[in-house]
């Protein structure tokens, strides 16, 4: 995970609807950008709507939520439709900023260990360093606790 304090990497991705995003086009907002799993499974759907039933919240506090996965702009596409999601998802499939981010971790699952994303979230204030930084996300929290983090 990286440190709370430095600066946060820029990037380039697309959006679900194929729109490139650069963490540097945020700059003057605060920025909620989280890491998640996988589309469309309980955790991350569980996530992502308590983020899209707050936006209005985080709008009000000028901050923008951008939620990163490996899944595919299709994918995001059908995600955010199927559950009307209000704020942008950002499409990662060669994990690019998922690793630049530290996010891409050996993960144990039943026994079980292989690669994956763990979920996190980072708070990177309006010049673009990182203020808070959380690895140990519970999925249904975390929405609330990042509005919390902004007051």
């Amino acid at each position: 995970m990286l440190e709370v304090g430095i600066k946060a990497p820029d990037f380039e991705l697309p959006d679900q609807n194929g729109k490139i995003h650069r963490l540097s086009d945020y700059t003057g907002k605060k920025v909620i950008l989280y890491f998640y799993p996988r589309d469309n499974t309980p955790g991350c759907t569980k996530q992502a709507c308590g983020f899209s039933e707050r936006y209005p919240q985080f709008t009000e506090k000028g901050a923008v939520i951008l939620g990163v996965s490996k899944d595919s702009v299709a994918s995001h596409k059908r995600f955010e439709e199927k559950y009307e999601l209000a704020f942008t998802l950002l499409a990662d499939p060669e994990r690019k900023v998922i690793e630049a981010y530290d996010v891409w971790k050996e993960k144990k699952n039943y026994g079980k260990v292989s690669m994956g994303v763990v979920r996190t979230t980072y708070l990177i204030d309006e010049q673009g360093v990182i203020i808070k930084a959380n690895d140990k996300v519970k999925a249904a929290d975390d929405p609330e606790n990042m509005l919390k983090e902004l007051d």
